[in-house]
């Protein structure tokens, strides 16, 4: 697992998750209603959910096992909040 994940690798999916849902919260919020923008987020919104629980797992396991990276470890907390509060508004 450590040759296919790397700080790198990993620090950009991080952030590319919480970019999306940080995106998806912006349209929320203006109210920004499209057809092209409303499928892309239809079909995007799950898959990067489920992204989110498994990269903060292994993420976790990651900086458990190897070196720590003071920007992996930010992307991570970015992770887990963003993750804290999307799984918590669907309560």
């Amino acid at each position: 697992m450590s040759n296919l994940i790397t700080n790198r690798i990993l620090t950009i999916i991080n952030f590319v998750i919480v970019a999306y849902f940080g995106l998806i919260w912006l349209i929320n919020f203006y109210n920004i209603d499209f057809v092209v923008i409303g499928v892309f987020r239809e079909l995007l919104t799950l898959p990067f959910l489920a992204a989110q629980i498994v990269f903060l797992i292994i993420g976790v396991v990651y900086l458990i096992k190897n070196n720590k990276n003071l920007l992996t470890i930010i992307s991570l907390l970015a992770l887990a909040i963003c993750t804290m509060i999307t799984i918590g508004s669907f309560f």
